[in-house]
């Protein structure tokens, strides 16, 4: 089991996020983890997989959470490389999977892993019984690509667009959706030892805060990037310092 250090502050800040308590891998965005400085010098190496929200629609390369992310490691000291990314805007967990299995990545081995994905294969009507089965060998692969180690990746929960004006106010449908479509990657990761980091509670602050939302109406601006990244990163840099 992992052991880490975390600070539990604010829990006012976004009303009914609370740290799973039965699930020590489950941050959310009212999890502070202190920050931490590199202790190698090793050369990272980051595989982010996912759809839209990996690529940063609508927003600038730098602005993308894996972009941010690398830039916040070699800012407290990684020797942190550009990232590698499969992911391709209005993919599924199938699309992704198959994209995989082509991608000129198959034989490389990862420091750590990100993994985002099943968006669309909510938005597209598509099973939630299919989405167990091809989220659970999505993540499998993740594992792989991190040198078989769970503690080396980390998924991220599905963010609730239908709180953006794309939506056109239907989140009283999508956000049950979401949550029930999360519930199944949260359950799948847990079963695996993964990190999983829930983003979904500051996805939903954008319905009363329109700087979070890109210029499309519906993908998250960088600024909400950057509050993943905020969570992600100490985690990331914890487990990059043990050998």
């Amino acid at each position: 089991m992992k052991v880490l250090q975390i600070i539990l502050i604010s829990l006012t800040t976004l009303s009914g996020c609370k740290k799973n308590e039965a699930n020590p891998y489950v941050y959310t965005s009212t999890d502070i983890v202190n920050p931490v400085k590199a202790m190698t010098t090793d050369s990272i190496t980051y595989l982010a997989l996912g759809d839209s929200y990996t690529i940063g629609q609508s927003v600038s390369q730098a602005e993308s959470y894996p972009y941010q992310l690398t830039t916040a490691l070699s800012g407290a000291g990684f020797k942190t490389r550009n990232p590698d990314i499969i992911a391709v805007t209005g993919w599924t967990t199938d699309e992704l999977i198959n994209a995989i299995a082509t991608s000129p990545f198959q034989t490389k081995q990862y420091s750590f892993v990100t993994l985002l994905i099943g968006v669309n294969d909510q938005y597209q009507g598509m099973s939630q019984a299919n989405y167990t089965i091809k989220f659970a060998q999505v993540l499998n692969t993740a594992i792989s690509y991190a040198q078989g180690d769970p503690n080396r990746v980390f998924v991220l929960s599905i963010p609730d667009y239908g709180v953006t004006p794309f939506a056109n106010g239907n989140d009283a449908v999508i956000g049950p959706q979401i949550d029930q479509f999360n519930a199944i990657n949260a359950a799948i990761s847990a079963k695996a030892g993964v990190y999983y980091i829930n983003i979904t509670a500051i996805s939903r602050q954008a319905a009363n805060d329109p700087l979070l939302i890109a210029s499309d109406g519906l993908h998250p601006s960088g600024l909400m990037y950057t509050q993943w990244v905020s969570m992600l990163e100490p985690l990331v840099a914890t487990q990059l310092n043990k050998k």
